[in-house]
């Protein structure tokens, strides 16, 4: 079944604001630094729930680049879970470089959509913690609005003051780019005018960490963290589970026009493909990437040889990476440089389409695609350019964010210069 492959001249979307929170960085000026400086992360964490796991690490937002309570205030922990927090501070600038707010908008016109592979499971962990220790009356009353999925949608909203259409969309790791497509969708319907979209993710639950392990999709360089998230190398191991939020404010290209507002870029398309997979819950097929990348093309009307750069899906797995690849190759041909920022954000799971989309933005802007950390020896059996060592610049018009979820969820953003 395909999704978002509507007729060619469905109008675009422009984005006119981004946040980003992230391990790589907080904050878009700081975060697309260290991303095209080819910094490795420094919030490296060794949390408590994961201690003696094959994999015992994890990317987070370094406490010196964001102190939550301090830009949100001590009383939001009683109102969100970490994920949501982070959606928040993402949105709040996005917003703001948008030049929109309560004082500028019609607040019904518009829209929240974030997107979350787990919600608030570590609150969630914590509290099946204390049932067990403690007993059922002391579990927090906070249990289900705190690690519901929508908290995140919810909160950002709140905080905004919106009162538009609001939900969360949870499609595992193609949650944030499903969500930035479902928002395109809203605007061209024209139920809305502004639509705030992206995804966040802050989980360190001891169960999925070694059901993870076990299913051998975590590296395990736990003597050397920061370089263990080595996309396309042909000593890559796995992924590193990393936190953060990225937001993308879109309108639609009139509204923008209107209000005199700058064009990031354009949101030309949007693919998804939703399948069954029934040889796996887990595996990704080329056919269902390839469904959702060629989708992606006919709704932005762009050809595969307008596509000069990808921010792959990338996540350091040793089958992943091939099938991605050779999907890339097979559809776009050779011409793109094909890079992975989760070498330096981590995977980011619900969040990592929104965090992606950003930096796919920042890439057209800038005209220049980031390297790949940690890549020292391209696997040879990965048939497209990968970009490594320092980031390279490109004349790019057209640029594609992939996703790729658990569940047959294969998710294609496809954006231009406007």
């Amino acid at each position: 079944m395909t999704a978002a492959n509507t007729t060619a001249s469905a109008p675009a979307a422009v984005v006119t604001g981004l946040g980003l929170v992230t391990a790589a960085g907080v904050g878009v000026k700081h975060a697309w630094h260290q991303i095209t400086n080819a910094t490795v992360p420094q919030g490296v964490r060794r949390p408590d729930p994961l201690q003696d796991l094959p994999c015992d690490f994890m990317y987070t937002i370094d406490d010196g680049d964001l102190d939550v309570d301090a830009v949100l205030g001590v009383a939001s922990h009683r109102l969100m879970d970490r994920f949501a927090q982070l959606a928040v501070v993402a949105a709040r600038e996005a917003v703001a470089d948008a030049g929109l707010g309560p004082d500028v908008w019609d607040s019904a016109r518009v829209a929240v959509v974030v997107g979350s592979a787990h919600g608030g499971l570590t609150f969630y962990d914590e509290q099946h913690r204390t049932l067990t220790e403690r007993g059922p009356r002391r579990v927090s009353p906070r249990m289900a609005p705190l690690t519901v999925v929508n908290g995140a949608a919810g909160s950002v909203a709140r905080d905004l003051g919106t009162r538009g259409p609001s939900f969360a969309v949870a499609t595992a790791c193609s949650s944030g780019t499903d969500a930035i497509g479902t928002a395109l969708h809203l605007l061209r319907a024209g139920a809305c005018d502004i639509a705030v979209a992206g995804g966040t993710e802050s989980m360190c639950s001891r169960a999925v960490f070694a059901g993870t392990c076990n299913a051998k999709a975590l590296s395990t360089r736990t003597t050397e963290p920061t370089t263990a998230c080595r996309p396309f190398d042909v000593d890559r191991d796995g992924f590193v589970v990393g936190e953060g939020a990225g937001i993308l404010v879109l309108e639609r290209a009139e509204h923008a026009r209107a209000r005199g507002a700058k064009a990031l870029a354009a949101l030309r398309g949007y693919g998804a493909a939703t399948s069954s997979e029934a040889s796996s819950p887990v595996a990704t097929s080329e056919a269902g990437i390839e469904l959702a990348l060629r989708a992606a093309l006919a709704d932005a009307d762009v050809a595969p040889g307008d596509i000069g750069h990808v921010n792959a899906h990338g996540t350091s797995t040793v089958m992943n990476d091939l099938v991605e690849a050779a999907v890339l190759h097979r559809v776009l041909g050779e011409g793109p440089l094909v890079t992975s920022t989760k070498s330096m954000t981590g995977h980011t799971l619900g969040a990592a389409g929104g965090i992606e989309a950003a930096f796919t933005v920042l890439a057209l802007q800038e005209q220049l695609v980031p390297a790949t950390v940690n890549l020292r020896t391209q696997d040879p059996r990965v048939p497209v350019e990968v970009v490594a060592g320092s980031a390279r610049p490109a004349r790019l018009d057209c640029a594609v964010s992939t996703s790729l979820g658990f569940g047959g969820h294969n998710s294609v953003l496809v954006f231009a210069r406007d």
